[in-house]
């Protein structure tokens, strides 16, 4: 039986919108991640997800340990479920949330928090000066690990920390040792555009070539570099870990020697941006459906909903993939609305009133941002309904 049917066949019972999530797809992607891993422990980063009971189902697989958060009130409620090691990949301003880690024996001993620069320490400080018996807080230095280029002129990653030289770490690795209160005990060094940037991309040959130089490039760079960092810090502080790469750069991060740990997310659900890598391929893992609900004009057809666009810098790669059927398109007029969008192919002539298109989304974890609920599909059928962070009534950003 082919995926639309299965899908069509579990979820009859059910209206659309909706969104599912392929149990077989799931376990297959997770299979693979492992397998690049080579035997480095992976940390599941949680913004791809968004949905603790499938982080839970996730952990409860061989090969992957720890979270990475994307906020300390997502951190702070995830360990008070009774989860644990959670990594908080980006800097925090929250105070209220500060000073409930700082008080809480526990979530100071499950959560890490990342800085950059002493200013962060400072405002660390500054928001918990009132907590009585404050705990330690335990703290991750982010390490600039784009690719730099042309005296500067070109630049490849994410822009993320100040950090890029070992001399820069270690003077921070000493400024938290000589704080009361913090404790170093990992490093993170993530290089988005390995990680993140498919290095077999339709169209352009030329393109793809430069991609590709790019990528060698900053991997030869960023393995010396980071190395260094490594070395510096530990002479300063022991590590409990050094985080690095992402779903596109496993099997090439844990090469490296000063790597203990990487992480992903995108990988178990396997969105559209990741189908442009040469060295592994997933199955689309979650999807979302929608109706049919006008039949314009011979051709076309009209689905509710559909605007569901990734971040980024904006784009036709943004959009969600009409999927199921196949040989569907977007009107280049109208693209992917807020209450209605038209499609246009072939594939309409054989759809009506009712029936739905599936769609995936570009990115992995935005989607449950637009649904309370993920169904589990397992064969042809619906084995569980669970709650994503919105249907929980978490709205971390």
């Amino acid at each position: 039986m082919d995926d639309r049917r299965r899908y069509d066949r579990a979820t009859a019972h059910l209206d659309p919108p909706f969104a599912i999530l392929d149990l077989a797809a799931l376990r297959s992607n997770a299979s693979g991640m492992i397998q690049r891993a080579h035997g480095k422990p992976i940390r599941v980063a949680s913004k791809s997800i968004r949905s603790r009971p499938v982080l839970e189902r996730i952990l409860a697989m061989d090969g992957f340990a720890g979270i990475m958060a994307f906020t300390l009130p997502e951190a702070l409620w995830l360990v008070s479920t009774g989860l644990r090691d959670v990594l908080v990949a980006y800097p925090t301003t929250d105070r209220a949330a500060l000073a409930e880690l700082a008080a809480d024996t526990r979530a100071a001993q499950e959560i890490t928090v990342m800085v950059d620069r002493a200013e962060h320490l400072d405002f660390i400080d500054s928001a918990i000066a009132d907590v009585r018996d404050r705990r330690e807080i335990r703290i991750c230095l982010d390490i600039d690990a784009g690719f730099v280029a042309l005296g500067g002129k070109f630049r490849a990653g994410a822009r993320r920390s100040p950090i890029r030289e070992a001399d820069q770490a270690a003077d921070l690795a000493a400024d938290i040792a000589k704080r009361p209160g913090f404790r170093l005990v990992g490093v993170m060094a993530y290089e988005a555009q390995i990680a993140g940037v498919g290095d077999n991309p339709p169209g352009n040959l030329a393109f793809t070539q430069a991609i590709r130089w790019m990528q060698a490039q900053s991997r030869r760079e960023l393995i010396a570099r980071r190395g260094r960092v490594v070395q510096a810090v530990t002479q300063i502080t022991d590590l409990e870990f050094v985080n690095g790469g992402g779903t596109g750069s496993i099997e090439k991060t844990v090469r490296e020697k000063a790597i203990t740990e990487v992480a992903a997310g995108s990988g178990f659900f396997h969105p559209r941006l990741f189908d442009f890598y040469r060295g592994f391929t997933g199955r689309p893992a979650a999807l979302f459906a929608l109706p049919v609900v006008r039949r314009p004009a011979p051709g076309v057809i009209t689905v509710l909903g559909g605007g569901y666009h990734a971040s980024g810098a904006p784009g036709a790669d943004r959009l969600p993939q009409p999927y199921l059927p196949c040989g569907l398109r977007y009107d280049p007029d109208e693209g992917a609305g807020e209450v209605q969008t038209p499609l246009l192919g072939q594939a309409t002539d054989d759809l009506r009133v009712g029936d739905r298109v599936w769609f995936r989304h570009a990115k992995a974890g935005e989607l449950c941002e637009r649904f309370a609920s993920l169904h589990l599909i397992d064969g042809d059928e619906i084995v569980e309904e669970v709650p994503t962070y919105r249907g929980e009534g978490r709205t971390f950003l």
